[in-house]
């Protein structure tokens, strides 16, 4: 029989992917309070700022001088997947497309031909903390819509759909669909250039909660396809046999039933196919 588990590493930045997906990387980040100008309540001093990507008294500035983030930057080629789980995100580009999102939204932006835009981390909490989570996906265009002409589409997240599949001893699984289906249950629809597009490239992008000793199994779905689990909260699953530590990626094969259960507490983890 075919091994269902195809390779174990451990996550480091960005996290390996497979193709037609480019890239993944994992940001998060605890900001402390923010001041009128949504800058860090904190000292910058003694960071590289420009380049501040160590991680300092809990968070990082990235590009940012000021407030956190990606200045204006271009893109050509593909697309970018931003999932939001917690905090604030603030978007513009050089199509005028400008919108603020979090807090469960993901935003979906197509470069194709070419797009400069800026994403940014306001800390709008001046009371409190502004803490910030999130995945960034870039999938790769196919070769005829490499110039197809940008789109960005939101997809918030009272619109996504879930899905909850319990185990025999009513511990449950949920399932966002922010790519592909389950369950009989399908995302909302991508933008028009996506690879996604194509329901028979299987593409699929999934965040996944379990409740402590939850049993989840993966459908067997085609041997033309390889899948990512990205387990980066919890205590530790097994994947039939084998016992996974957070914070690790699995490639697993497409064409296998895979059963998948969690420890005891609460695990999360994505899934790129």
């Amino acid at each position: 029989m075919k091994n269902k588990i195809m390779k174990i590493q451990k996550l480091g930045f960005p996290w390996e992917t497979e193709d037609p997906f480019l890239m993944t990387v994992h940001h998060k980040d605890a900001y402390p309070s923010g001041n009128d100008q949504q800058v860090p309540n904190a000292s910058l001093e003694g960071r590289n700022l420009g380049e501040d990507f160590t991680l300092h008294d809990g968070f990082r500035m990235y590009h940012g001088k000021t407030v956190p983030g990606f200045p204006v930057h271009p893109h050509r080629g593909f697309e970018t997947v931003t999932v939001v789980l917690e905090g604030l995100i603030d978007h513009f580009d050089s199509y005028g497309s400008t919108g603020r999102f979090g807090n469960g939204d993901v935003q979906w932006m197509t470069a194709g031909k070419g797009a400069q835009h800026t994403e940014m981390f306001p800390l709008v909490n001046q009371d409190k903390g502004n803490p910030l989570e999130f995945f960034q996906i870039w999938l790769n265009l196919p070769a005829k819509d490499k110039f197809a002409d940008p789109e960005y589409k939101m997809l918030w997240a009272e619109d996504i759909p879930e899905v909850q599949s319990a185990a025999a001893n009513g511990q449950k699984t949920t399932i966002r669909l922010v790519a592909g289906s389950m369950k009989g249950k399908s995302s909302l629809e991508p933008n028009s250039a996506s690879w996604a597009n194509d329901k028979s490239h299987h593409v699929g992008i999934y965040v996944i909660h379990m409740e402590p000793e939850a049993v989840f199994t993966l459908p067997s779905v085609s041997a033309t396809m390889t899948r990512n689990i990205y387990y980066y909260q919890g205590d530790k699953l097994n994947i039939d046999e084998t016992a996974i530590e957070t914070y690790h990626r699995v490639k697993l094969a497409g064409d296998q039933e895979i059963t998948i259960t969690n420890g005891s507490s609460e695990s999360c983890w994505e899934r790129c196919i």
